[in-house]
């Protein structure tokens, strides 16, 4: 992101990262406008607030809002999953009961992106522990593993052609550059999803030594690394355990 303006005040002018116009470019569906809250993936626009009570502040959803998954969106999850991938392949990358074991062990490893209250697009992953993926990746959580293992990314039917699949995955690798433990993401896919995980950055490792039923995958990986400056804020996303954090990224 050289050459990034970051800025503070609602004065002065906003700016566009380098990441950014490459994303509008390769998916002009939609425009990443760059302001100093919206630079940063997870961070809720800072606004003056209306005059209105606590009350009614409580009643209003955010037009557009990322956050962690809990298991309260399992449910949501699973419809679109199931919905993305059946009609493809027959299976479903993660069934009701695995989508909720992972967002009991590890929720601060999934995003999930919602419009209106309405979970619209969501990223699942767990830790992994070895260099490349076996089939335990598929069902386990390594605690003290170095590696992020994407098990699914998938977009709400009414949502897709829009931009968002690729505008999530660069929200969820920028955040991934700010946990000191994760060195590297995998992930594995179809061949004809290639070319998409390419556009995000991914690197192919050839052929996956998981397969299920009669389908075959090619396995996938994106190395994290860049810098970011982290400060706590009310306003930011909160994350599990209570954490609340800033994100300021630059790239050297």
């Amino acid at each position: 992101m050289t050459g990034c303006v970051v800025v503070l005040g609602p004065e002065e002018a906003h700016c566009l990262t380098t990441a950014e116009r490459t994303l509008e470019a390769q998916f002009g569906a939609e425009r990443l406008v760059m302001s100093a809250v919206s630079a940063q993936p997870f961070v809720k626009p800072m606004q003056s607030s209306p005059s209105v009570s606590p009350i009614q502040r409580r009643h209003t959803l955010p037009a557009s809002e990322v956050r962690p998954l809990n298991t309260q969106d399992a449910i949501s999850v699973f419809e679109i999953e199931r919905e993305a991938f059946i009609s493809v392949s027959g299976e479903c990358p993660l069934h009701l009961d695995e989508v909720r074991h992972f967002l009991t062990l590890c929720p601060e490893l999934s995003m999930g992106w919602f419009e209106e209250g309405r979970l619209v697009a969501f990223i699942i992953g767990s830790l992994w522990d070895q260099e490349r993926l076996e089939m335990d990746a598929l069902t386990l959580h390594k605690p003290r593993g170095s590696t992020v293992h994407i098990h699914v990314l998938a977009v709400h039917r009414t949502f897709r052609q829009q931009g968002k699949g690729p505008i999530l995955m660069w929200r969820y690798l920028q955040y991934l550059r700010c946990l000191p433990y994760v060195r590297r993401a995998v992930l594995m896919c179809e061949d004809f999803l290639v070319p998409f995980y390419r556009k995000s950055g991914f690197r192919s490792l050839g052929r996956c030594a998981i397969t299920v039923a009669n389908l075959t995958f090619t396995e996938m990986w994106y190395p994290i690394s860049g810098h970011a400056y982290m400060r706590r804020n009310s306003e930011a996303i909160r994350f599990p355990q209570g954490l609340t954090i800033k994100y300021y990224f630059t790239d050297t």
